[in-house]
């Protein structure tokens, strides 16, 4: 097996070229066992080589280490065996997961953002998205959301419960409501159910619940993320509205209400208008189409406004 083994790369990489060396001679003429052993001694010695290549002043665990090689290559899908490497250890999964969970790092799984593409296109602007694997690895952003340890906590008491995917996915969005949560908690809260995504885009399709996402309703947000706007369900005759109508109106009228020109780049706590809706100018009663021309963008508050304005003219 392999000598004591020093920290220093090029030491490190000295050392294994001789052990290769060794190995080539063994695979000539030596017994199986021994040239097992050998390669076993290399392969520890190449993980050992991987963990050194992040400065130990910088990351001294592996999960440190983990850390500064997503924060290296941020927005970039990593694949598994690359974190394996930089973090000396073949167990990174649980390293990942507390990232995410104690520390609330923005790390997508390759898993959910291939279930995810399948429904949303805002992961399409992560280069090389297109090939993602499930094994892979993205950090979204290189700064912790200090408020997620907590939202994991409350997506684990959830997901233990006995009801539907779409009932638990329902009940943590209205928890958070106006709060941007990400696809890896709604997929730990459907219990990793490989549906979860489409069942969050029937809730906004056909149930009527104002979940938006970068690509369907407010641009800000960022990708792998769902926000649930306000805790009310839309008419019915509104929930019919296609996605590729509702996109349409909000470029058309610059995400903006047409009323008071409120948009969410104005908004701030004090303020009671908080998202965007779209109103029929000729009512669904009255025979109004969910097309583009008969659909304007108003701000929850004017919105509210003019249906009052409907029924007051009754």
């Amino acid at each position: 097996m392999a000598s004591r083994i020093s920290s220093s790369p090029e030491a490190l990489r000295r050392e294994l070229i001789t052990l290769l060396e060794r190995l080539e001679d063994t695979l000539e003429y030596g017994e199986i066992r021994e040239q097992v052993r050998l390669m076993l001694s290399a392969r520890a010695l190449l993980r050992t080589m991987g963990s050194s290549v992040i400065d130990s002043s910088e990351a001294r665990s592996a999960r440190e280490r983990i850390l500064a090689y997503l924060k290296a290559n941020v927005r970039t899908p990593v694949a598994g065996d690359e974190l394996a490497m930089v973090a000396g250890i073949s167990e990174r999964a649980r390293r990942v997961r507390e990232l995410r969970s104690e520390l609330g790092y923005a790390i997508v799984t390759g898993r959910t953002a291939v279930e995810m593409a399948l429904e949303d296109d805002s992961l399409k602007s992560i280069p090389g998205i297109g090939s993602v694997k499930v094994t892979d690895y993205i950090l979204l952003e290189s700064a912790p959301d200090t408020d997620a340890a907590t939202r994991w906590t409350r997506a684990n008491t959830i997901r233990r419960k006995d009801t539907s995917v779409r009932s638990r996915l329902l009940e943590y969005l209205r928890t958070y409501v106006g709060t941007p949560v990400s696809g890896e908690e709604l997929r730990y809260v459907a219990d990793g159910a490989t549906e979860w995504a489409s069942r969050v885009r029937e809730l906004r399709t056909e149930h009527g619940w104002p979940v938006v996402t970068r690509t369907t309703g407010r641009p800000s947000l960022d990708v792998c993320v769902y926000m649930l706007e306000s805790d009310r369900q839309l008419p019915e005759h509104d929930r019919r509205i296609p996605d590729t109508i509702r996109i349409q109106v909000l470029e058309r009228d610059r995400f903006s209400c047409t009323d008071c020109g409120w948009g969410e780049s104005s908004w701030h706590k004090a303020d009671p208008r908080n998202h965007l809706e779209l109103h029929h100018l000729t009512s669904h009663a009255d025979g109004g189409e969910n097309s583009a021309e008969n659909l304007v963008v108003l701000c929850n508050v004017c919105h509210d406004q003019r249906h009052r304005s409907d029924i007051d003219a009754l």
